[in-house]
């Protein structure tokens, strides 16, 4: 599937044969559901008597799955029906069937619903099979309580799950094994080859001659840029799936625990700092004021290190390859190019290249495999852990997981559950008794506990039913005396299904809903006419989402534009608190380097809810409500994205000058003083940028600026800009390009003087050439950095004053500092 990424139609026939193999990997567990509930013998055929279930359970656990996928499908669906038979039968014995009413049954699907969807590590599969159980047995308990019993029925409805669940696995084991172990494998192989074509083109580009072929070449790496996000995702995707593959079949053990993760960090975030430095790069050719002029001998050196780098990548990647040989040592050409680096920093023009080349040493660095990636350290909490680690049960762990802490996180998505279910199930058997249960299943079996974009959601389910429901009529017209060809009919819609779950209009709850439909029709036989069951099975489940929309409006009435405005403050706070870390880390110190990272996971974390949030506000509907500004979000959410990396980077540098100023006594005392005058450079470019921020936070954390403007009326706050109610640190909370260009200026200027002050000691000058080198590759990434993260802050300044204007339409936005000022004067 994936060597034809690169390319327009190679990736269209990878898709076509990924969607393919997917389609008829489900069709092949269709069948063996169909070959059992019509063709098996007379007892087994009694026993599965909700065949519709089975093939519920086999669009759940089989679609676009891999056999630890299907493993793990498996174990849910049996720890599913132990959470939610087992009580359903006590109750039923109980209660009795026959005092079932309407009112009663939906109170029973609403109390067990919450049971099964309050625990937080329970997964999201097994919660979706329970909930369709809970559904089946007492609803049709209801319907039919004058034939069944109330242990035999629930037997009945695992028997059905049992069914569909253990036909998964022969699906995917026929005609041969489709194993995550093998997908992480051939997506790595994949990836190191589009990384590979990547960085060569990053050189290429480097090494142009003219601004036309530079930008030639940066074009081409956005298209595999996007090609290896997809494959990272997909490495991603099977990670915890393989580990299911271990137990069975120990020969395909991953070969390490965390790919996906690992790719992430060590090549990725690399290649995008390359791709920043390049488009930074005023013109080309790149040139550096040393002794030879254009920087034109360094092409064999580059060609050599992007080998190596290569080299140790794919190393890393196919360990198992033990004639891919890494050298220890590293060549002359590339020694001598970097060691030649000790005469630059006299422009800002130069810290571009130079950050390039820091992230191809860094690069560099990071492949080189340390330990063998079979033995990858376990977590930390996994670490702790001990024996309490992989499948052992531990008592303290499920406590905590499983909800008896209560918190709104957990309580919240479980009482929605429950009263959607209840009043779905409930007005279903209001409406229609006989098929009172299809408007609670479609809820059940598409739960989710995380918060989705509610009618967009809503819609494309209805949509896909309504599909699906209209080809198996039209199945069952057309073929109403030939099953085995309804059957083989579903191979096309599936196919047409999987297409549908990979676009952005349907997604993949309008693409199992549209599978699910036309099984239901094609898979069963004696369920009535055709279109009568059409018809009702479309009312019910309209009757479900539209209960799912009321609960969801009344229970989580904040829109995602709500959320968003206050996730981008968030991440404002998290910005401006990484940059404060980052700008006055005073020495190599565990903690402190500790606390450093958590502020760099925290900013990626909130750019990731960010963008989750942008994502739901820009699909949901405006109504009465004003439209939601998606092309300003989609600016902050870049500069953001485009922040939280810099960091990244700004972290490895100071890590690096710490390390290299505090390698050499002589070199820390002799710089001592310049060392201190780069500090105060970090300090005040901190400084700016993190008051620039907490500006944009108290912005984006008003209402509207008339609120604001009413509010000082009313507090008779005189507003006068020259009494600077400034933080006596922050002189100056505005800047602009030339505020950018004198700090730079004096931040080259003061790492001049830390180079100039680097003697070799006793080591002579190679290793004076050495340091310098290292330090230069620092001084200059450290600078680039910060003077990319000043220009961040002013295009994060432009779209807030765009979002601010959007949101006061009637007020003329001159300053947001001056905004800033006047709601620091109201609290002050």
């Amino acid at each position: 599937m994936m060597r034809g990424i690169s390319g327009q139609p190679e990736r269209a026939r990878a898709l076509w044969r990924a969607c393919l193999a997917s389609a008829l990997r489900t069709a092949l567990a269709c069948a063996v559901v169909a070959g059992v509930t019509l063709y098996g013998p007379a007892p087994l055929r009694r026993s599965v008597s909700l065949p519709a279930f089975s093939y519920v359970t086999v669009i759940l656990v089989v679609t676009d799955a891999s056999l630890g996928d299907t493993l793990r499908g498996c174990w849910l669906a049996l720890y599913a029906t132990a959470q939610s038979i087992g009580p359903a039968m006590l109750s039923l014995w109980l209660i009795g069937p026959a005092r079932l009413s309407s009112g009663t049954t939906a109170l029973a699907v609403a109390l067990a619903s919450f049971v099964v969807a309050l625990p937080g590590a329970t997964h999201g599969t097994a919660k979706r099979i329970a909930l369709g159980q809970i559904v089946l047995v007492y609803v049709i308990g209801y319907i039919e309580k004058e034939r069944i019993e109330a242990v035999m029925h629930p037997l009945h409805v695992a028997a059905s799950t049992a069914v569909g669940a253990l036909a998964c696995p022969l699906a995917l084991l026929l005609p041969f094994p489709r194993t995550a172990c093998h997908e992480i494998k051939e997506n790595c192989k994949v990836y190191a080859e589009n990384a590979s074509n990547r960085l060569k083109l990053f050189t290429e580009a480097f090494l142009a001659e003219d601004d036309e072929s530079a930008l030639a070449f940066i074009s081409r790496t956005k298209c595999l840029s996007r090609a290896g996000n997809i494959l990272l995702r997909n490495i991603k995707r099977y990670q915890g799936s393989a580990l299911w593959e271990r137990v069975p079949f120990t020969s395909l053990k991953p070969y390490h625990m965390s790919p996906g993760d690992r790719l992430q960090e060590i090549l990725e975030t690399q290649l995008r700092g390359m791709e920043m430095a390049l488009t930074s790069i005023t013109s080309f050719p790149v040139t550096f004021p040393d002794d030879d002029g254009p920087l034109k001998n360094c092409k064999l050196a580059l060609d050599e290190h992007v080998s190596l780098i290569m080299r140790q990548s794919k190393s890393w990647l196919s360990p198992e390859d033990s004639t891919s040989t890494v050298p220890e040592t590293v060549s002359k050409n590339i020694t001598g190019f970097f060691e030649s680096l000790c005469k630059v920093l006299t422009s800002p023009e130069d810290l571009p290249p130079i950050f390039f080349l820091f992230c191809m040493k860094l690069l560099h660095n990071k492949t080189i495999p340390s330990t063998s990636p079979r033995d990858d350290p376990l977590p930390k909490d996994e670490q702790s852990t001990g024996k309490e680690s992989g499948l052992s049960f531990c008592f303290r762990r499920v406590w905590n997981k499983w909800g008896f802490k209560m918190s709104p996180k957990r309580l919240v998505p479980a009482f929605k559950c429950s009263l959607s279910l209840g009043l779905a199930v409930l007005f279903g058997l209001m409406y229609s008794k006989e098929d009172g249960y299809w408007a609670g299943l479609p809820l059940a079996v598409s739960y989710s506990s995380a918060r989705e974009a509610t009618f967009r959601v809503a819609n494309v389910k209805a949509q896909g039913t309504v599909l699906g429901t209209v080809y198996g009529v039209l199945g069952c017209f057309l073929f109403q005396r030939f099953l085995p060809i309804r059957v083989l009919s579903l191979v096309p819609w599936f196919v047409f299904c999987s297409f549908l779950r990979k676009s952005k209009m349907y997604g993949q709850a309008g693409g199992v809903s549209a599978a699910i439909g036309a099984v239901l029709i094609l898979g069963r036989k004696n369920f009535g006419p055709p279109s009568e069951f059409a018809i009702a099975r479309i009312v019910e489940t309209f009757i479900g989402l539209s209960f799912l929309i009321a609960v969801e409006l009344l229970m989580q009435p904040t829109r995602a534009s709500s959320l968003a405005k206050r996730q981008l403050t968030d991440c404002f706070g998290a910005l401006r608190e990484c940059i404060a870390t980052v700008t006055t880390l005073g020495g190599l110190d565990n903690t402190k380097m500790s606390n450093l990272e958590e502020t760099q996971k925290r900013v990626k974390m909130s750019v990731l809810e960010l963008r989750k949030f942008v994502e739901e506000a820009e699909v949901e509907p405006n109504f009465w409500f004003m439209p939601f500004h998606s092309a300003c979000y989609g600016r902050l959410l870049g500069s953001s994205s485009k922040m939280a990396d810099l960091l990244h980077f700004c972290g490895h540098a100071r890590k690096f000058l710490e390390q290299e100023s505090s390698a050499l006594e002589a070199v820390a005392a002799a710089s001592k003083e310049a060392l201190n005058k780069l500090h105060s450079d970090l300090e005040l470019f901190g400084d700016l940028a993190s008051y620039a921020l907490k500006c944009f936070e108290e912005i984006n954390s008003i209402k509207s600026v008339s609120l604001l403007e009413k509010q000082l009326q009313e507090t008779s706050v005189s507003y006068d800009l020259e009494l600077g109610k400034t933080k006596p640190k922050l002189l100056r909370p505005r800047f602009d390009e030339g505020d950018v260009e004198k700090m730079v200026g004096s931040y080259l200027q003061h790492s001049r003087e830390m180079l100039h002050r680097i003697s070799g000691g006793g080591d002579g000058v190679e290793a004076e050439n050495a340091i310098k080198s290292k330090m230069v590759l620092s001084l200059g990434a450290l600078g680039y950095c910060m003077n990319s993260l000043l220009r961040e802050v002013r295009e994060i300044e432009k779209a807030m004053k765009e979002l601010v204007q959007w949101d006061n339409p009637t007020t003329h936005i001159v300053h947001l500092h001056d905004l800033s000022c006047r709601i620091r004067n109201l609290h002050s």
